[in-house]
């Protein structure tokens, strides 16, 4: 039986039996091994396109399936997958990660395969991009990553108060500097979000595109897995195909969208600016939830005939 085969749902289980049940999987398909108290690290052997991932213990138990991300691709297209999980957010920012990935690059792993994608979010999202330093050749797909959070880089960034104490500086430590001889990396990142913005800016290679995710707010990955996006992009940027133009197109769903047109509605209603929160619930009467958007256009018809 392979990894394609057997998809566990993991859904409803207490952390400690969650833990022993990934074990179990990575046993029985590849591999599964603690990395000290606050890391740990699956392997799904099923093909020649490894998708590694970078995610943490409690985005991984939100999901349905309370299965990794890239688990999804392991059955529906035989990737393989190497998923690195951490206890929060410790922007993986631990000696025993470094250790295992020094062994992999020792070993050759990564060149076991055809196609490779490092893949992350937010504090995954830099871990992403530093850590895809030890396949060179490999893609990196960011949602939103910081570059670093070194307080004399980054000091602006007040988000993360606790990540002072942390060592950003020694290994596999500047973003920007660790994907040099990535093939391309693609970073996502909503613009009105200064400080993330201020972070995919830090990433100036030439092999990198910044695709925006205007008004998306502070977390586009929830409105791109809303649209039903999120596997579309691991896809596209596996391909090699996540250029600007394609991911513009994937991005016109936004506006068929109901969640992403009523954060919009709201956005613009908060700037003061009600003619343009109309056009958008025009828009919204469209969508499923029109009767929403009509009584939001009363609402602003009576607005304006009150002032």
């Amino acid at each position: 039986m392979t990894a394609a085969d057997a998809m566990p749902d993991l859904s409803g289980l207490e952390r400690d039996d969650w833990f022993m049940r990934l074990d179990a999987w990575g046993e029985d398909e590849g591999h599964f091994e603690r990395l000290g108290p606050a890391h740990a690290d699956l392997f799904l052997d099923a093909g020649r396109t490894l998708l590694v991932t970078f995610e943490t213990v409690e985005e991984i138990r939100r999901r349905a399936d309370a299965r990794p991300r890239g688990a999804e691709f392991c059955a529906r297209l035989g990737w393989s997958l190497r998923a690195f999980i951490s206890d929060g957010d410790t922007w993986f920012r631990d000696p025993a990660v470094w250790g295992t990935f020094d062994r992999l690059t020792d070993d050759g792993f990564f060149e076991d395969f055809e196609r490779v994608l490092f893949f992350g979010i937010g504090a995954c999202g830099y871990a992403a991009a530093a850590l895809s330093v030890a396949a060179p050749g490999a893609r990196v797909l960011a949602i939103r990553p910081q570059a670093t959070l070194t307080p004399a880089i980054a000091g602006w960034d007040r988000r993360f108060p606790r990540t002072r104490r942390m060592d950003f500086t020694s290994r596999y430590a500047y973003g920007p500097d660790m994907i040099d001889a990535a093939e391309h990396v693609d970073i996502v990142v909503d613009p009105s979000v200064v400080p993330d913005a201020i972070h995919a800016a830090l990433f100036t290679r030439a092999n990198v595109t910044v695709h925006r995710t205007t008004w998306a707010g502070p977390r586009p990955e929830a409105a791109l897995d809303q649209m039903d996006l999120g596997a579309a992009l691991i896809e596209a940027a596996m391909a090699g195909g996540l250029t600007g133009v394609g991911f513009a197109r994937l991005w016109r769903a936004r506006r068929d969208n109901p969640a992403y047109l009523r954060m919009l509605v709201r956005r613009l209603e908060a700037q003061g600016r009600p003619g343009f929160a109309h056009r958008v619930c025009l828009r919204g009467l469209t969508t499923r939830d029109r009767a929403h958007f009509a009584r939001k256009i009363e609402e602003l018809a009576a607005m304006a005939d009150a002032g």
